[in-house]
């Protein structure tokens, strides 16, 4: 319907799968879920990695899982969800970034919103340069959406900071950065 409804306009149409927001299902679960929404129509998927495997230390689980999912999508971009509030520390966020990143996410997402703590400086901190890192290894560009907890211009203002200072502005567009915050928008409107 979304799709249909959009068809003319140039808005995208991005849909989260994999069972979201928990990850907690069976790879044959999170593929169907997968392939339904891009035979739908979705421009972008959104999935969650299986925070329990990562932090069991089962990170070829979840680098297969990633691949997987991309492999569904097909031509579909596909965001990967670290849930950055269960990763417990910045040395996993980066682990988790870089695994995301390499089983072949188009965006890194720090969380579905629905954990505390969401969207956080020091975290974007890392994933902006785990993502700057890869660009160096590889050349491929990847975006990175900080989600959750980013209420205020002023707050969104540092992370456009930060952005720029990390990446620089090639990354400074809606197709490699976006906000994850619904509350944000009304703010914006105030400011304005």
């Amino acid at each position: 319907v979304a799709k249909k409804e959009l068809k003319e306009s140039g808005i995208k149409v991005a849909s989260v799968a994999t069972a979201f927001p928990s990850g907690q299902s069976t790879l044959e679960v999170k593929l169907q879920d997968t392939k339904f929404a891009v035979s739908e129509g979705a421009d972008e998927v959104d999935m969650v990695i299986s925070r329990g495997k990562f932090l069991s230390g089962e990170f070829a689980f979840v680098f297969d899982e990633i691949a997987a999912v991309k492999q569904a999508c097909g031509e579909t971009h596909l965001k990967v969800i670290l849930e950055t509030g269960e990763l417990d520390t910045l040395d996993n966020v980066r682990k988790a970034s870089d695994i995301a990143m390499h089983a072949g996410a188009d965006f890194i997402k720090t969380s579905t919103g629905k954990i505390s703590p969401a969207s956080t400086m020091p975290v974007t901190f890392v994933m902006l340069n785990a993502i700057k890192d890869f660009y160096k290894e590889t050349g491929i560009k990847i975006g990175m959406k900080p989600a959750g907890g980013i209420s205020t211009s002023k707050i969104a203002l540092q992370y456009l900071v930060m952005l720029k200072e990390i990446l620089g502005d090639k990354w400074m567009n809606k197709n490699l950065f976006r906000f994850g915050a619904s509350s944000l928008a009304n703010d914006v409107l105030l400011q304005l």
